[in-house]
């Protein structure tokens, strides 16, 4: 396990070993997900969707595919017009 330190301006430094595990560099973009049982999630936005497939999946629910994913987007995106 890695730990950190924030600073008094809410930074932190990311450990090296988990810069390179995630291929972080400067500038790299991350985003944090707080997952149903409150654990958060460090994801790195340089993942495509698909290898992000299934990662906050909850037991009880089917998986959808990602035709299903867009057809639900588009209809959202009507609702908006």
């Amino acid at each position: 396990m890695f730990s950190t330190t924030v600073t008094d301006t809410g930074q932190i430094t990311i450990p090296q070993e988990i810069q390179d595990y995630l291929k972080l560099s400067s500038g790299s973009k991350i985003d944090f997900v707080i997952d149903e049982d409150g654990h958060v999630k460090l994801i790195p936005l340089n993942v495509s969707v698909e290898k992000l497939s299934g990662f906050l999946h909850r037991p009880g629910i089917r998986k959808v595919t990602l035709e299903e994913m867009e057809c639900a987007i588009s209809e959202g995106a009507n609702d908006w017009t």
